[in-house]
């Protein structure tokens, strides 16, 4: 009988993890075969990366041109497999071109590290007796990491909360640390251990979580830009895309998806670059309704002019050094093609890419409608699928466009139509 429980999985060769995986699920010589072929990322480093490891996933690597940033040109890479994603940033950076660019600024590269004291009788006093320990605290802290430290980073300051909770009031330690290059958990984790035994006798309460935060509030990114009426289409298309941010402002079905639109570039930019695209867009949401209500993360108004204004702000904690940014060999030729020099810097690049992936999208919603270049691409998928090749791909998504029927079944029989007739 078939089982996944397997004792020591984990201390064999992805060679034989993958033959036990093959005769688990019935895998063909051919798909084992593709699993093997990992590519760029070999299979020893991979065995290295992630627990478990029988082969690799490939994502297709595309580069969004038309980017100019704070008066630098930028090509930039995004790993991504949603059709018209890298399309749609082009254009938006062509749009945003024509107004001068895409402006950006970011926040000191500052994370959260929170130690948690619960069982204490007199949480305010324990504040307070936190707070005087405090230069003890970020000594012991900075302790931990001293190479950060001589780059200008560190622990550089804390704060203290108490919240009411269901089990009751707890005293939330917040450690404050410059990450400089790094997204910094590695090192934010270890200062909140290294913190934790002295929090406890200062306080006289239990210590249970010590572990970075991943809304990084104070590690923000912002872009901005003003799009001439003429780029987007003109004045009645500007005010259909501020109707449509209104939409979004005012209700958080429309705002979830809008944000996605924003993520769709981010996201892509942090999975080229080996970041950790989980915590971006975890903190990216949580961003989004700090307020009590969620948001759109960006703002698109009408100047005085008439021409489009938008702007962005949200926590895009990324390194690009430490994690896999330096282990992966394409992260690491990603970031050579983006040329950035700082965690800071990339982050900026993110925001922008956001921004105007954002612009693309709610561009097409205003003016043309989703469907049209997204559709395009979504028929190539839906023939390849129905077992199309060559040029074949082009010309039955080309037909099922044109007919408005992008579906697996009608793909199936134009195939077969066009085999029979060649």
């Amino acid at each position: 009988m078939r089982t996944s429980r397997i004792s020591g999985f984990y201390k064999l060769s992805p060679e034989e993890r993958l033959r036990i995986v093959k005769e688990f699920a019935g895998l063909t010589d051919e798909e084992a075969s593709l699993l093997r072929d990992t590519g760029s990322l070999k299979i020893d480093l991979a065995d290295r990366m992630i627990e478990n490891v029988i082969g690799a996933f490939p994502i297709p690597l595309g580069v969004a041109v038309n980017f100019l940033i704070n008066g630098r040109d930028y090509l930039i890479p995004m790993a991504i497999e949603e059709p018209s994603v890298v399309a749609a940033a082009s254009y938006g950076a062509k749009m945003a071109r024509e107004g001068g660019g895409i402006f950006t600024s970011s926040t000191e590269p500052i994370m959260i590290g929170q130690i948690q004291s619960v069982g204490i009788k007199d949480p305010y006093r324990a504040k307070m007796s936190i707070l005087e320990a405090k230069d003890e605290i970020l000594k012991k802290a900075n302790e931990q990491d001293p190479i950060l430290v001589s780059l200008g980073g560190g622990a550089k300051d804390l704060r203290v909360k108490v919240i009411d909770t269901m089990v009751g009031p707890m005293v939330i330690t917040e450690l404050l640390v410059d990450c400089r290059d790094a997204m910094g958990a590695n090192a934010v984790n270890t200062m909140a251990e290294a913190v934790a035994p002295l929090i406890e006798r200062v306080t006289k309460g239990r210590v249970y979580l010590r572990i970075i935060s991943n809304l990084a509030t104070m590690r923000l990114a912002r872009a901005w830009a003003v799009i001439p009426k003429e780029a987007v289409g003109g004045e009645e298309v500007v005010d259909g895309i501020v109707n449509a941010y209104a939409f979004a402002a005012a209700d958080p079905y429309r705002a979830a998806t809008h944000n996605k639109g924003i993520l769709n570039g981010v996201i892509a930019v942090v999975i080229a670059t080996g970041n950790d695209h989980r915590a971006v867009e975890a903190g990216a949401h949580a961003y989004a309704a700090i307020s009590g209500r969620y948001l759109p993360l960006s703002v698109w108004e009408k100047n005085e002019d008439g021409d489009l204004v938008g702007s962005l702000e949200m926590p895009i904690p990324v390194g690009i050094v430490g994690g896999a940014t330096k282990v992966h060999p394409i992260a690491k030729i990603a970031l050579k093609i983006l040329g950035v020099k700082s965690a800071r810097e990339l982050s900026e690049i993110m925001a922008a890419v956001g921004l105007v992936q954002n612009l693309a999208a709610l561009r097409a919603l205003a003016h043309e409608g989703i469907q049209r270049g997204h559709m395009s691409l979504h028929a190539r998928n839906i023939a390849i699928m129905a077992g199309a090749t060559g040029d074949l791909i082009d010309i039955i998504a080309e037909r099922m466009v044109e007919e408005r029927k992008i579906r697996i079944d009608r793909a199936k029989e134009l195939l077969e139509e066009y085999t029979r007739s060649s």
